[in-house]
């Protein structure tokens, strides 16, 4: 039973459909290990045993009459602590939302019960989404699965260490800036950012609406793909949404021959870990051996993405944040005199430090007499950014660059330093401005700490079929996606 939790979300209802294995005894399996392995981590907020049971005897009768209709019928997968789901608290890593239970499902969690997926239960987050390391999160940091004392990532980085772990073959996470590739490549797994609008952001909490986007993390890129699949589809309940071209997953010959890789120059300047770079700099060549043209090039708007990034999140948070008030719902104070008092104590009591800074930001670049200095500025650097990517991939099928500067810190050291923090995000973000496809996946170890190194690769719109294939000929000739360490063996 336990070599069934070191096999890919694809392999385990492989194995479900060839009846090695039922969907509850899958489940069960999962379940002893996140109760082996979660009082250390900390990956969930919350497990729905008795609700998942009922999920997966319903998918094993599907699976039994030949009616399963995906190829992850009955194999189960954890969901972030933003994204809705009927009669589940969804807290957002917030005390300002603890006890709120969504009277429905988001867009994404009807897409995986209709395909017969198993919910496993929500979790842990940076607290809105605001942070890169999980730790902001009301109830606590999550623990990196190839060292305790390393973060995971943010803010998906319960979900990459639910998957890192083996405590779940699949999650979903959100990505702002980063938040689904950064916690991926930290802990050693494979994350899908899909192009803006592909996937509903319908039931997904907000944190800056222009920028959030629902994706997969997985152990391998044909995971992410069978994921991308069902999760791509247009909803008239989203207005951004404009749904993918799908197919995704048919489409993995396992080939990389013929496509041009670009490589910024910008992205292996000062501030790039030597570790690093030497990995990301052998996947080009590994890419390079599979037939692939990779050339490097100047993309000069690249320094200015962090900036820009931080002043229109930081703004959009301010305006969608400002609904949790002590008033409609959330956490309401108790003993203030007045309206006002109310809402003050509400929020400094509902809202932790990273929270209440990024608020503040937003509220400061809104605000009369610097608006034109910085939110339009920044609006203009935004639209800079998406013409210079966009034209470097005509140039290109893809660009490859680092998934973060460093591997994963220390559990405390960015708390410490905030700046520091935002400066992680600064091969992350582009994409998010551009609302581009991007993935990250695992090209190896950092020789003095032994701990994962991720590398990028982005592509045009709507073509996460084409990205994706790159980063399955890339596993399916390494094996660095099968590597494991500390409590992630």
């Amino acid at each position: 039973m336990e070599e069934i939790l070191c096999r890919s979300a694809l392999e385990q209802g492989e194995a479900l459909r060839r009846g090695e294995i039922t969907a509850p005894e899958l489940l069960r399996a999962h379940l002893k290990r996140i109760r082996e392995a979660d009082p250390e981590i900390h990956a969930f907020t919350l497990v729905d045993e008795a609700g998942a049971l009922a999920q997966a005897e319903a998918a094993q009768r599907a699976i039994e009459r030949g009616e399963a209709s995906s190829p992850l019928c009955g194999v189960p997968v954890a969901i972030k602590d933003n994204i809705c789901v009927r009669g589940m608290e969804t807290a957002c890593g917030s005390r300002m939302l603890e006890g709120y239970r969504p009277p429905y499902d988001a867009a994404a969690v009807e897409r995986l019960r209709a395909a017969g997926l198993v919910l496993l239960g929500h979790t842990n987050m940076d607290e809105f989404a605001m942070g890169s390391t999980t730790e902001t999160a009301a109830g606590g940091p999550t623990r990196n699965p190839w060292d305790a004392a390393r973060a995971p990532g943010g803010s998906s980085g319960g979900s990459a260490a639910a998957v890192s772990a083996r405590m779940a073959p699949l999650a979903l996470g959100s990505d702002t800036g980063g938040s689904i590739r950064q916690p991926a490549a930290f802990c050693g797994v494979t994350g899908l950012k899909p192009t803006y609008g592909a996937v509903s952001r319908w039931g997904l909490v907000a944190y800056a609406s222009s920028l959030d986007q629902i994706g997969p993390i997985a152990r391998t890129a044909a995971d992410c793909a069978a994921a991308f699949d069902l999760l791509c589809a247009r909803d008239a309940r989203d207005a951004t949404s404009r749904g993918g071209t799908g197919g995704t997953l048919a489409g993995l010959t396992g080939s990389a021959a013929g496509l041009r890789i670009g490589i910024p120059d910008e992205s292996f300047a000062e501030g790039l870990d030597e570790g690093v770079r030497a990995r990301v700099l052998g996947a080009a060549e590994i890419f390079q051996g599979l037939g692939a043209q990779v050339e490097r090039f100047s993309l000069p708007v690249a320094p200015y993405a962090v900036p820009a990034y931080y002043i229109l999140a930081c703004a959009e948070a301010s305006s969608n944040l400002s609904r949790y008030d002590g008033v409609k719902y959330g956490h309401r104070a108790e003993g203030p005199e007045d309206i006002v008092a109310l809402m003050r104590q509400s929020r400094m009591e509902g809202f932790g430090p990273e929270a209440r800074r990024r608020i503040l930001l937003g509220t400061f670049v809104l605000s009369q007499g610097y608006y034109e200095a910085y939110y339009l500025k920044a609006l203009r650097v935004r639209s800079r950014i998406r013409q210079e990517l966009e034209r470097a991939l005509t140039r290109f099928d893809l660009i490859l660059l680092p998934a973060a500067p460093s591997v994963a810190p220390r559990l405390g050291e960015s708390l410490s330093d905030p700046l520091q923090m935002y400066l992680s995000d600064v091969y992350t973000v582009t994409a998010n401005l551009a609302g581009l496809p991007c993935a990250s996946f695992p090209c190896g170890e950092e020789e003095q700490t032994g701990l994962p190194v991720g590398a990028q690769l982005l592509a045009r719109r709507d073509e996460e079929g084409l990205l994706l294939r790159a980063v399955d000929a890339f596993q399916r000739h390494t094996d660095y996606h099968l590597h494991r360490g500390g409590m992630a063996r």
